[in-house]
């Protein structure tokens, strides 16, 4: 496998990275030190993997793209919830929402952008549906989130729930992924 500009390099499995960074000449442990940087640090960008060398972070950003879902807007509730509008890469928008209680504070997840069973009492399922969120989109909303609990609230989540946007179990596989990935 060869690096492709159109493959996001968080769709790899580590083996796959492995592989592609031998191609391209570097050391087998540096596929490591990156996944750390993808799944560990959460980092946003090549740039941001300082431990790596320099001509291998821009190798990376030549070999594959990094998508990475940013917030829109946010909304701040007197009670500490926090409603976040996330633009996705492809100018899409999804809604996450963190609820804090007094023994847990919990991610409330989209896993799609609008909903294929348009219920009639929801506003999502009257959007319409365009598409099922990638893992690392579900990820990114995880990890943001988490990051606003641990600034809003001083501790991390303690628990996360499908009820944004979407019908979970019509892309439950991506949404599972999120236990094996998300260390917070």
């Amino acid at each position: 496998m060869n690096g492709d500009p159109n493959i996001d390099i968080r769709s790899l499995i580590l083996s796959e990275l492995e592989n592609v960074l031998t191609l391209h000449g570097a050391e087998s442990f540096r596929a490591r030190q990156v996944y750390d940087w993808l799944w560990k640090k959460n980092c946003r960008s090549f740039s941001e993997m300082t431990n790596l060398p320099h001509d291998l972070r821009e190798m990376l950003a030549r070999e594959f793209i990094f998508r990475v879902l940013t917030v829109d807007s946010q909304q701040k509730s007197s009670d500490g919830t926090v409603k976040t509008l996330f633009r996705l890469h492809d100018g899409l928008k999804v809604e996450g929402v963190l609820i804090p209680a007094q023994k847990r504070t919990t991610a409330c997840l989209s896993s799609q952008v609008g909903c294929p069973l348009a219920c009639t009492f929801c506003a999502t399922g009257r959007l319409g549906f365009t598409r099922n969120l990638e893992f690392t989109e579900i990820y990114d909303q995880v990890m943001e989130i988490n990051r606003q609990s641990l600034v809003t609230h001083g501790v991390p989540l303690s628990n996360i729930v499908f009820m944004g946007m979407g019908e979970p179990l019509l892309n439950y596989e991506r949404g599972e992924k999120i236990c094996r990935y998300a260390d917070f």
